[in-house]
């Protein structure tokens, strides 16, 4: 049996019956048959289910985003936000799939010649809690403009939105076999990531779960496509308008209440101006309120479990032990709830978890540095790569760092990083592999076949 149960007060708000086996296999079975007649369908049609799911997405969004609160804390105006980004990426894809997807022609000796893109197939998509609508929708609204088929495995606590999307889904027209929601423990998950019927996997969530399910998927020869953690560096130069670095800094390091894969982890402070820094950031830090995330003015919620609070308060005292000091925060709360306070850390050094690994909620990391050269080193000081940012008043510099000097999928200038579905979105190195989003998105689960014609 699965449970949800809301962090804000540790009550259980939902059980689900697990669906064995066999009943996978028959969702798996009816998605081929239902994909098999999906594919046939021109892009118009498509399209016009797509902007039926915007369309539905908007009607319900205060409703979606108090679901969200219920089950994994997110503050509603931020789920409301996580709504209306949604349908915006629906309407994207029902706008520019098509052409995106266009047969391409290539010049050769052949009377034609041109490169055709045809769906996969079923593809299996297991996505985690912490954007519950976002981060299924961001695949699967491609997935589908471009013909497959999809199978949803979402995060055991976020059991009622993979249901309520899916509702969504068939709602909106699009044929209730295509995609499917199914409800089974991860540790059961090997069997069905290798089943005959999947085509292809995708997966959002931690670097140890990407790399189990990597290896599953390779066992098969299946194509996979990989958004994992993150430790993502925010560079402070000596010329950074100090103002408005601190303000984006402690919005990008408490997005979702610190519990994202691009939220700002570590901010690496040249000493010029760190003294500067800290006062304005702690400032920022500590204006933003903690509570329910049903209450209005709140800016962090609960952590989604105890048992990811743990572990987030095992590395911060493990980072105070081995040197780093406390600004502020950095206790548990008495109460219910599985609440964590914002918290900054400075003097974090390497061997630290505070320097080395991903922290999910809302601590900030400042590393002091000598200069930008010593910057730029550290930020690449790590075996993620998602997300960067630099903040600079000489632009063309900055845009130089983040396009040529730092290793990373996304790099930013003076803005936080975030996800857009018109541009390319994804990492390297233990961030994974693969891209979501925009062109390259919707080509990622499609055949690239080439057409030759004599």
């Amino acid at each position: 049996m699965l449970q949800s149960i809301n962090p804000t007060n540790n009550e259980l708000i939902g059980e689900y019956e697990e669906h064995t086996f066999e009943e996978v296999e028959d969702i798996i079975s009816r998605a081929k048959m239902a994909q098999r007649e999906w594919e046939k369908t021109d892009f118009g049609e498509r399209s016009e289910k797509l902007a039926e799911v915007a369309n539905i997405l908007r009607n319900q969004k205060e409703h979606l985003a108090f679901l969200m609160a219920l089950e994994m804390g997110k503050p509603v105006p931020q789920g409301i936000g996580e709504i209306e980004k949604c349908a915006w990426l629906c309407e994207f894809y029902s706008e520019k799939a098509e052409s995106f997807l266009a047969d391409e022609k290539i010049d050769t000796e052949a009377q034609k010649s041109y490169i055709h893109f045809t769906p996969l197939g079923v593809v299996l998509s297991i996505m985690p809690w912490n954007f519950p609508f976002w981060q299924v929708l961001r695949f699967g609204a491609p997935a589908l403009m471009a013909g497959n088929g999809v199978i949803l495995k979402h995060s055991e606590n976020t059991s009622g939105c993979a249901l309520k999307i899916e509702e969504i889904i068939h709602e909106a027209g699009i044929p209730e076999g295509l995609f499917r929601t199914i409800l089974i423990d991860k540790e059961k998950m090997k069997p069905i990531v290798q089943h005959s019927g999947i085509a292809a996997v995708t997966l959002t969530g931690s670097t140890r779960a990407g790399k189990a399910v990597a290896a599953q998927a390779g066992e098969s020869l299946k194509k996979t496509v990989l958004e994992l953690g993150g430790s993502d560096p925010y560079l402070i130069l000596e010329d950074a308008n100090l103002d408005l670095a601190a303000e984006i800094c402690a919005t990008s390091k408490l997005i979702n209440s610190g519990q994202s894969c691009v939220a700002a982890k570590r901010f690496i402070v040249v000493e010029s101006v760190y003294d500067e820094f800290i006062a304005r950031f702690k400032q920022q830090l500590q204006s933003r309120r903690v509570g329910d995330p049903f209450a209005e003015g709140i800016s962090v919620g609960p952590i989604a479990r105890l048992d990811l609070r743990h572990e987030l308060h095992r590395q911060v005292k493990e980072s105070i032990e081995k040197g780093a000091d406390v600004i502020f925060g950095c206790e548990l709360p008495e109460g219910e709830g599985a609440f964590y306070p914002v918290s900054l850390l400075t003097n974090v050094t390497p061997g630290m978890p505070a320097y080395e690994e991903e922290l999910f909620g809302p601590v900030a990391a400042v590393i002091k540095v000598k200069d930008e050269e010593e910057a730029i080193r550290v930020a690449n000081d790590t075996n993620y790569g998602l997300g960067a940012a630099v903040f600079s008043q000489n632009v063309a510099r900055a845009e130089q760092i983040a396009a040529t000097e730092l290793e990373a999928g996304c790099c930013f200038v003076n803005s936080l990083v975030k996800s857009d579905p018109r541009m390319p979105f994804g990492g390297i190195r233990d961030s994974g592999y693969g891209r979501e989003l925009g062109l390259y998105g919707i080509r990622e689960f499609v055949n690239v076949k080439t057409v030759w014609i004599s």
